[in-house]
């Protein structure tokens, strides 16, 4: 019967340090990344290989819906995300009560305006319909936008950021916009309304094969205010190992890599933004 015990023990004791042994193996420097899948998983998986170099190994989850990533950020489901500029953090923050942070910028999608039917702004007739993403953040850009190819004019004391539908006060071509369509469904919204005006984001266009450069009637330079950016949970605003990530995103050698991969359609901005 003693030996039964003894037995016993020494089993439950092996039980606990293969237990304990568990714990220390697992990789405390894995980090898992949501993001769409262009151009920003395709920036990530440039990345693997020299994060693997400092012990980083990454993880890349996709994504369709913009609505998910921060929410699943939020409830720790992901280490950082990068898919967004700062507007739509700012309001995603604003309207979700997200304790989230903005880690440091990487590039700039350029916003880019589509007919299939209409080949230049010449070519707008009056009451031409311009379909817009329902995503809020997204308006006042797009709206600064066609502003700036002389096309509406915006009350002068409203933030260009921020401006709405309601902020025009000049709109002589009376065009009429539809901020109904989710981002990800632009593309079917353009390729079904051929006579409409569609604001595209260039991740969804360049997706679709789709050049903001040879396609857009129109587009955002590359002095853009709407820079994606890498955030993360307040918590882990001081991780190492997101800011090697944010490092790694903001160095010569990914920043070459887009420049080269997107040709201009995709802008490197680094560490300045």
């Amino acid at each position: 019967m003693k030996k039964r015990l003894i037995v016993l023990v020494f089993a439950l004791i092996s039980l606990v340090l293969v237990a304990c042994g568990g714990e220390d193996t697992v990789d405390t420097n894995e980090i898992k990344v949501g993001a769409t899948s262009v151009p920003h998983a395709e920036v990530l998986e440039e990345a693997v290989p020299i994060l693997e170099e400092e012990g980083i190994t990454l993880t890349i989850e996709t994504y369709t819906d913009y609505g998910l990533v921060n929410e699943d950020l939020s409830r720790g489901e992901l280490d950082a995300n990068y898919f967004q500029h700062v507007p739509f953090l700012e309001t995603s923050i604003a309207e979700n009560d997200y304790d989230l942070v903005n880690l440091g910028g990487v590039h700039v999608e350029p916003m880019g305006v589509y007919s299939q039917n209409i080949e230049s702004i010449d070519d707008i007739e009056v009451g031409t319909e311009v379909v817009i993403s329902r995503n809020v953040p997204d308006h006042g850009r797009i709206l600064a936008l066609f502003e700036a190819n002389g096309l509406l004019t915006l009350a002068e004391d409203v933030e260009r950021s921020e401006a709405t539908v309601d902020d025009i006060i000049d709109n002589p071509l009376e065009l009429e916009f539809s901020p109904d369509v989710n981002p990800e469904l632009l593309v079917e919204a353009y390729q079904s309304d051929q006579d409409a005006l569609i604001a595209i984001n260039t991740n969804y266009a360049i997706e679709a094969g789709l050049s903001p450069l040879d396609d857009a009637l129109f587009v955002e330079g590359s002095d853009s205010l709407y820079v994606n950016i890498v955030a993360a949970r307040a918590e882990d605003e001081d991780n190492e190992n997101l800011l090697k990530l944010v490092e790694v995103l903001q160095s010569e050698a990914i920043q070459n890599f887009i420049t080269e991969k997107y040709d201009g359609e995709v802008v490197a901005v680094g560490s300045e933004g």
